[in-house]
């Protein structure tokens, strides 16, 4: 089997898609299912490279999978890569608004057992928590392309470990109990990395490389609020198809 596709982009939220959209001239294609894939294409080195798009139906690491898994299953695309808007974990002197994140490594901090307090370190109320976190990392070969661009684009990148779980969080004191203090060097929080990374390694041959890329538009805080989401969509965005274009190795694929 062979990978019959560059790449997959896939969004979460119409913010996002809408952005992707932007990039190329997408044309809806045909597919065994409803669900709406658009493709398009780009050339570099004198061959053409074909990539295709879609948006989950709703948020979360359930649709992330489902999504994921069908088109990898339809189109066998040699990258599988989600863009889009999430939280920064860090302060605004380190991480600003439109900062693109990259997991070394994605990981469920929703997964483990709620206990009594005093049964557990983390505790809220009358309610513990004992971590149990599952975690996948990122290709090395993707993330030493990606190292290399540290402080040689117009994107500021981060890259570390993001927390992936099925709840929006605006709450200081749970990021704080929840992810900081299991995994301290946490970038950024989401609800749907962890699912690609899981259809991305679970599929059958020939097997995608997942890559987030997903730019700060709030802090996952009291204050959070949309005003940033649409330049982060915009930078993340333009970042995925600069990586693509520029960076990530490439063979000629077949026409969809």
């Amino acid at each position: 089997m062979k990978y019959k596709t560059a790449a997959a982009i896939i969004t979460a939220v119409d913010i996002e898609a809408e952005y992707v959209m932007r990039l190329y001239d997408w044309k809806r294609i045909s597919a065994p299912d409803d669900h709406k894939y658009f493709s398009a294409s780009f050339e570099r080195d004198g061959i053409i490279h074909r990539i295709i798009t879609a948006e989950q139906n709703n948020m979360g690491m359930t649709a992330a999978v489902f999504l994921a898994s069908r088109i990898i299953h339809l189109f066998s695309p040699k990258y599988l890569i989600m863009c889009g808007i999430a939280a920064g974990l860090g302060q605004s002197s380190d991480q600003l608004y439109g900062d693109v994140m990259i997991p070394d490594v994605v990981w469920d901090y929703s997964a483990g057992k709620f206990v009594p307090p005093e049964m557990a370190d983390i505790s809220f109320g009358k309610i513990g928590f004992i971590p149990r976190p599952l975690a996948i990392r990122t290709d090395e070969s993707v993330l030493k392309i990606i190292r290399g661009l540290q402080g040689k684009t117009e994107f500021k990148l981060h890259i570390g470990p993001m927390a992936c779980g099925s709840a929006v969080i605006a709450n200081r004191e749970a990021i704080n109990k929840r992810i900081s203090a299991v995994m301290p060097d946490t970038v950024g929080v989401d609800m749907e990395s962890y699912g690609i990374y899981y259809a991305a390694e679970n599929s059958l041959p020939p097997r995608p490389k997942a890559i987030v890329i997903k730019s700060i538009c709030d802090y996952a805080d009291s204050a959070k609020s949309d005003q940033y989401q649409k330049f982060a969509a915009y930078t993340s965005s333009e970042f995925t198809k600069y990586l693509l274009e520029k960076h990530l190795p490439l063979l000629s694929y077949p026409t969809l």
